[in-house]
Parts: C-alpha cells; structure tokens; sequence
C-alpha cells in the first residue's frame, strides 16, 4: 500500500490516509455563522475520500475575522452550524478539524472578489457586511493603500482577551464534535504578527528577542492544550519562512517547533509567507523543504502545502522522502473534490473501498471502459 493511503493516527485520532484538506476562507458567512455553502464546501471533500478536513480560519472573536464573512466561534450559538458539518465528515468517514484563528491588523478587510469596500448601503444588510478597528502587536498598519485599517495595539488585558477566546473556541469546538483543533499562527495573522520581527517591534516582554516574540502564541497553545481533550490532536499552523531576510527564518521555526511540541502539539503544518515584504516563487512543491526542515529539526510530524496535488506520485515521493507525514490541499481540491479517490487508483492500489456508497457505479463504468484497475482484464 502506498504511504499516502496507509491509515495513521494522531493521539487516539484515527485517520484513514494521509491526505488532507487544508484551511480555504470562502467568505460566505454572516455573523460568524455556518450555512449550506460550508457544508457542501467541505462535505464534498469527505465523498471524495480525504482522510482530515479542516475548516477556513475560524474567528475566535468578531474583529479576529479577516471579513465579515469568515466563519465565527465566539458565541454558543455558532456551535449548532458547525456541529451540523462535522456530523456529515464523520458520515463519510473523514476527520473533522477547525482551524482557530486571530487576523489581528490583517482583519477588516473586503471580500476577496470585490473592488475594495464597494458594498452599496442597500446591499450591506443583506450580506451582513461590518468593518471595524482591527488590533495589532502596535498600532502600525498591515500596508498602506491596499485596503488595511490601521489598528490599535494590544495591551496587557487585551492579549489576556485573546488567550481566553482561543480557550473558549476550543471549548466550544469540542462542543461540536471536532476531532482536532488548529492554531493558526502563519500568513501574517496575529500569532504570526507577534512571532515576526516584521510586525513586533514591542519593547515588552512581548517583543524584542526572539524569545518574547514566541511568548503569545506559545501561551494561547498551552492554553488551548490545558482544555482540549488529552486524547485528542493539536496541530499548529506555521508561517515556517517570512521569506524576508530581515523576517521570521527557518531556523526560529525549528526553535519554535520544539517549544510546541514538548506542550503537547502533535504536528506542524508548514506554510510560509504573509508580509507584503516576502518574495517566493511559487512551484509545484515550492513549500515542501519548509516541511522537512521543521520535520527533521524538531523532531515532529508535518504537513506539507503548496501546489501539491497535481502529480500523486510525487505527493507520495514527499512522504517517503521523509519530508512531510501529510499531504494537505487547497486548490488541486477545488479543482477535483474526488482527488483522494482519483490519487488512489493513480498510485496503483486496488478496490473502490475509499468511494462513497452512493458512487459504486463508478466501478462498473471502469469495468465497461477498462481503466484503472480493469485495464489489463479482458471482461
């Protein structure tokens, strides 16, 4: 059997390969709310034969949304919604994650697909549409001229607001039924503005060496750990590279690996970037060496992202190489929700066992056109 489709665990979370859908904002909430869009968006990944799929950033407070339109969980009544997704990942026989998420000075921005904050004052109800003051390691704003809102600066009582509401949202998550949890800490986000010295120019104990850099997010993990089930995973989110020479390295993130690892995070998923400052070339792979550094340096089960999913084999070449123990996907998975089931047939394993009940015609249609593993039978 191929590593990609071997089944593992994590804690007592058993996962039937090792493919994963990794966090993708749609921007199709209102109110912190789950609605159809998110449980079709994600089930479909569960038909189509992933091992764990993982929710969009997650706000765990109102202005810790990117939008207005990102998924909440500050508030009971977001359980329902969210609850309602995880039932239907479990029925297909997927994992279900959430990733928790702070934007920080990144939050209060337009939805994606729009020209800036073009919503007419007809249009705002009816999208649910806010904007507000984002917060921030200092009052020093994302970028200038490209729709970021100067934030204010966290003090001490408000960095304590930020800890208790990424307890609260685990708590509530596990209300929900998730079997892991995801902290978000890369892509210029608010854990990622405290590690990076691109963002944290603070003078107290949370700035300045690295050291007090990593004191937030290490602070809301240990938190989160002390209230999530011991026999279930917590994985952190990393931007593992700034990709500025004068940003967050590799080597902090090896450091900062290590640090999370011995207070119980299970894996590290490994992503780079998210300071308009950073330069990478963006390749098929581009983000596996990220992977293997922080594999091999802290000693700690990864995940590698960034444009996989286009060649199976070499997502399986990723794993045994050594560099990465998942393979997570985003855009190869919008692009072919059935990728997990489609992989499993290009990498040579037998049997239709990871498709859907509801699908088994596609085996018969593979006997009548002879393909996969019909096609060196003559009936």
């Amino acid at each position: 059997m191929s590593l990609l489709f071997t089944p593992t665990a994590l804690r007592r979370l058993k996962l039937r390969n090792r493919t994963v859908i990794a966090p993708m904002c749609q921007y199709s909430a209102r109110d912190g709310f789950a609605n159809d869009w998110h449980l079709v968006h994600l089930g479909r990944f569960a038909m189509g034969g992933f091992g764990l799929v993982i929710t969009e950033a997650t706000g765990v407070t109102p202005e810790g949304r990117i939008s207005y339109a990102d998924l909440g969980i500050w508030k009971d009544e977001h359980i329902p919604g969210l609850t309602r997704i995880v039932d239907f990942l479990h029925a297909q026989g997927a994992a279900a994650g959430i990733q928790l998420a702070h934007a920080g000075r990144k939050a209060s921005t337009p939805i994606p697909w729009r020209k800036g904050f073009d919503e007419t004052e007809e249009e705002k109800p009816g999208v649910g549409f806010q904007s507000w003051t984002p917060v921030g390691p200092t009052d020093e704003i994302h970028a200038e001229g490209k729709n970021f809102t100067k934030p204010t600066a966290l003090d001490a009582a408000g960095i304590r607001n930020v800890i208790e509401a990424f307890v609260a949202g685990a708590l509530r998550a596990n209300e929900a039924g998730f079997d892991l949890v995801e902290i978000h800490a890369a892509h210029g986000y608010l854990l990622n503005q405290f590690l990076s010295p691109l963002a944290n120019k603070r003078t107290d104990n949370y700035g300045g060496s690295r050291e007090n850099r990593m004191r937030l997010v290490l602070e809301v993990t240990q938190a989160v750990r002390a209230v999530w089930p011991a026999d279930k995973p917590v994985i952190v989110r990393l931007s593992v590279s700034d990709n500025d020479p004068a940003g967050w390295q590799v080597e902090d993130s090896v450091v900062l690996a290590r640090e999370l690892k011995a207070l119980g995070v299970d894996a590290i998923d490994c992503s780079s970037g998210g300071f308009d400052s950073g330069a990478i070339r963006s390749t098929p792979g581009y983000q596996v060496p990220f992977s293997a550094a922080v594999r091999k340096g802290a000693d700690i089960p990864t995940m590698a992202v960034g444009l996989l999913g286009g060649d199976p084999a070499a997502d399986e070449a990723v794993l045994a190489n050594g560099d990465a123990d998942f393979i997570a996907l985003a855009r190869a998975a919008l692009d072919d929700p059935n990728w997990a089931v489609h992989a499993r047939h290009a990498l040579g394993e037998p049997g239709y066992e990871l498709w859907p009940n509801q699908a088994a015609r596609v085996r018969e249609r593979d006997r009548w056109l002879k393909q996969r593993e019909f096609a060196e039978q003559d009936t």
